[in-house]
Order: C-alpha cells, then sequence, then structure tokens
C-alpha cells in the first residue's frame, strides 16, 4: 500500500474492533488503497468497514473495487437509505459500468434507488452499443453559454461543478449545440467583463456517440487530451469522455488482444476471479480448433512417408523448419497488429507494408540460411545436398512466414474481424503446412527421392 499505514496495521484493528481508530486512518488514505484493503477482508468485516467512511469517500472507494462479487454483497447489505447515498455520490459513467455487470434483481433494486432523470440518463446510456464512444461517456460535464461573461461563468462553475466529472475543461453550447471549448485556466487569465465567445476556442475536436470506442481511446494518446466531448448527428453535446474511461478501454482492449494471441477467448474478468470451468471454456475451443488444423501437418508427413524413409536425416530438421517459420510469421502478425492498434498501418497500406516485409524477410532469411547450412555441415557432419535442402527450406520459408505474418491481419480487419485472431497460434498452424510442403518440395528435386 502506498499510505504510511500498512494493511497489517488496518487487519490489527479490523480484529481489536477499535473502529474509531480505524476510521481516522482511512479517511487519510487514498480510494484505490481503500478498496484494496477492502478486498482482503471477510464478507462482515468488509461490509462493517465500508460502513465507517463517509459517503462520499465510501462511493469513491465502491468505484475501485474489482471484485464484482465484493460490489454485489454490499449492494445486498446496504440498505436503501445507504445505497441512494452511495449512487448519488458515484458518476453516472461509473454506475452504469455497474449496471453492466449486476444480475438482474441486484439492476432493480439500484435504479429504484435512483430518481427519475438519473434513472432516464442510465437507460440511454445503456442503449448504446456496448463498443461505442455513447457507451463509456458521461453526461456529467460543465457546458457555458457563449454569451456569458467570464464572472457569471465562475459563478455556474462554483454551482454545478461539485457534482461534475471535471471542472477543468468546460464547452459552450447554445441550444445544445457544441460551439466551442473553453480551459478554466484561460478563464482565470481573463478579466471577468469578458464574454466567453471572445476567448474560446472554435476549433473543437469531437467524436459521435456510434463512434468506435477503440478508436476514441487511441485519440486521447494522439491528440493528448484530458476529455473529449460527444455529439449526436445534429452536433449537439450529449456527453464527454474522460482520460480515465479511455485508460479503461485501452486496458481491456489490450488484455483482449493478449488473449487471442494466446489462442484464448478474452474474459473481463481478474484471474482468481474466473473458475476452472470457466478458464476451460475460455481456452478449449482455440485448442480444438489449433489442434484440429495441425492434423494437416501429420497428413502432409504422412504423404512424404516414403521420401522420408529414403533419407532418414530428413527427420532430424523439421521441428526447427516449423519452429523457424512460425517465430518469423509471429514476429511479423505482432509487430502489424501493433502498427494497426495505433493507427499507423491501414488496409490501404497493404503494398507498402508487403514490400517492407519482403526486403526484411529476405535479409532474416539469408542470415539464417547461410548459418543453418553451416550448421548442418560442421554441427550434424551431413552432406552438402542435405545442408543445401535445408538452407534453401530456411529462406524460403521465412520469406513466405512474414508475408503471411502481415497480410493476415490487414485482410483479418478488412473483412470485420479482430486482427488479434491471425496472431501467432494461428498463423503458426498455417506456416508450419506450408514450410513441410517447401521442404519436401525441395528434398524431392535436390535429392531425386
Amino acid at each position: 500500500m502506498h499510505d504510511n499505514y500498512n494493511q497489517d496495521l488496518l487487519m490489527e484493528l479490523v480484529q481489536a474492533r477499535q473502529f474509531r481508530r480505524l476510521r481516522e486512518i482511512l479517511v487519510e488514505m487514498n480510494e484505490v488503497d481503500i478498496a484494496d484493503f477492502l478486498e482482503e477482508l471477510e464478507v462482515n468485516q468488509e461490509i462493517l468497514v465500508f460502513r465507517l467512511l463517509p459517503k462520499e469517500l465510501a462511493a469513491e472507494v465502491f468505484s475501485y473495487l474489482e471484485d464484482i462479487e465484493d460490489q454485489e454483497k454490499l449492494i445486498g447489505a446496504l440498505s436503501d437509505r445507504e445505497l441512494r447515498e452511495v449512487l448519488n455520490e458515484l458518476y453516472l459513467d461509473d454506475t452504469v459500468d455497474l449496471i453492466e455487470d449486476m444480475p438482474a434483481n441486484l439492476v432493480d433494486r439500484i435504479l429504484r434507488n435512483t430518481d427519475a432523470s438519473t434513472r432516464n440518463q442510465i437507460n440511454r446510456l445503456l442503449n448504446y452499443p456496448k463498443d461505442s464512444a455513447g457507451s463509456i461517456m458521461t453526461t456529467e460535464f460543465v457546458y457555458l453559454h457563449p454569451d456569458s461573461t467570464v464572472e457569471q461563468s465562475f459563478a455556474r462553475i462554483r454551482k454545478v461543478g461539485l457534482d461534475k466529472e471535471t471542472v477543468y475543461t468546460c464547452y459552450v453550447t447554445k441550444n445544445r449545440v457544441l460551439l466551442g471549448v473553453v480551459t478554466v485556466k484561460r478563464l482565470l487569465l481573463s478579466t471577468y467583463e469578458t464574454k466567453i465567445s471572445d476567448i474560446m476556442e472554435t476549433n473543437v475536436l469531437s467524436v459521435t456517440t456510434h463512434e468506435d470506442k477503440e478508436e476514441v481511446a487511441q485519440m486521447f494518446s494522439k491528440y493528448d487530451l484530458s476529455a473529449l466531448p460527444v455529439v449526436d448527428s445534429d452536433s449537439r453535446l450529449v456527453g464527454i469522455i474522460t482520460f480515465d474511461d479511455a485508460m479503461d478501454v485501452m486496458e481491456e482492449e489490450a488484455t483482449e488482444d493478449i488473449e487471442k494471441m494466446a489462442a484464448i477467448l478474452p474474459t473481463d474478468k481478474p484471474y482468481f476471479q474466473t473458475g476452472v470451468i470457466e478458464t476451460w471454456k475460455h481456452r478449449i475451443p482455440w485448442l480444438l480448433l489449433l489442434m484440429i488444423s495441425a492434423t494437416f501437418t501429420g497428413t502432409i508427413l504422412g504423404f512424404f512417408e516414403e521420401a522420408l524413409a529414403a533419407n532418414a536425416a530428413l527427420t532430424l530438421f523439421i521441428p526447427m523448419l516449423m519452429d523457424t517459420g512460425g517465430n518469423s510469421g509471429g514476429q511479423a502478425s505482432v509487430t502489424i497488429i501493433r502498427a494497426m492498434s495505433l493507427g499507423d498501418v491501414e488496409f490501404a497500406d497493404w503494398l507498402r507494408v508487403i514490400w517492407k516485409e519482403l526486403r526484411v524477410s529476405i535479409l532474416c532469411a539469408l542470415t539464417l540460411g547461410t548459418v543453418v547450412f553451416g550448421k548442418v555441415m560442421a554441427v550434424d557432419q551431413k552432406s552438402p545436398t542435405v545442408a543445401l535442402v535445408v538452407a534453401l527450406t530456411i529462406f524460403f520459408t521465412i520469406v513466405i512466414a512474414k508475408l503471411i505474418g502481415c497480410t493476415l491481419p490487414m485482410l483479418a480487419k478488412r473483412l470485420g474481424f479482430d486482427p488479434a485472431v491471425m496472431a501467432s497460434p494461428f498463423i503458426t498452424t498455417i506456416v508450419d503446412a506450408l514450410s513441410l510442403l517447401v521442404y519436401f518440395a525441395i528434398a524431392t528435386r535436390i535429392l531425386a527421392i
């Protein structure tokens, strides 16, 4: 923990039921650290300690609880009055995130304990597609009128700012249409009589409600944003996305890509909160698919059984050839997937990508081909013809693997699939089969078998 008080001390205070001292310490701590501490407690202790927190702090801590089961237990234990207090202090987007993960009975209870206006906003946000900008935005932002003065604007910020997600960036609207943006810094440096229309920035970067949330998150990094306005089809401001929401999307997408690249169906649960059966369900489909597709390599080996019998030395180099091909394809695919996720590469760049990867693959193939030729001759002590077969196979396998590795992710994205699906496991299976075909095609020609 990052505070001056360690977890052992807090645990001792809980065990000794010294709740007054415990509360004094908790109110001085960071809400993230308090959430971490609560997740280490037994259920009855967790509920007891949570009730010690002031309502504003309790809401913050509640939003940082990573274990959905902890949130469910707390909601079940809180009275309607206590639940209303927590919900009133939660930002709207956090409430929506909470509802999306809750069972129906708890969702009903949460909605019953919110006012009609908040309930309508929650339902509207829940109706946006899951991967859209609308699904991660908040409707709690500060908007100013272009004809207001700086003095009037400060009065408005003081009046409404406490319940808003951010007050550092204020949006200028007229009849809800987004006209511009002004920062509190600019307001502070202007005279009280200045009109907002004279100091607002009119070239405002915005997104629509149905824009893909991953692309929106990338904009935060690209343009160094702290918040981004979301507008509807009529350019009316309907919400904002803040930096912390964008970071959550980036983490979620990165986790999903890593799982797909490792041949695992994505899950949004932490490792220890995912049961054995659920983990098995996420892993077994890809393993079955890859196992079935890998039978192609067995079929190829069976087809060339006589060639292998005629020259048993060829068998020794099959694992090396297949591993090298898979590794080469994996390098290219991961590089291209990352470039696409950062917006550096689009499908329209496919010719440039292939041209670059072709040159890289030839250099890699020449280097490894030369090394493997010497290795087969000196270490394995095989004939020059066998060394030539292995070296040529390495050369063509690397070139083919890298071209496949760079094109399949782009093709997947073009067809509407996640490029991460085309990462190492899938490409390795394809390259394994192709490397064997290349190997035996070269061997039968040079060794006349």
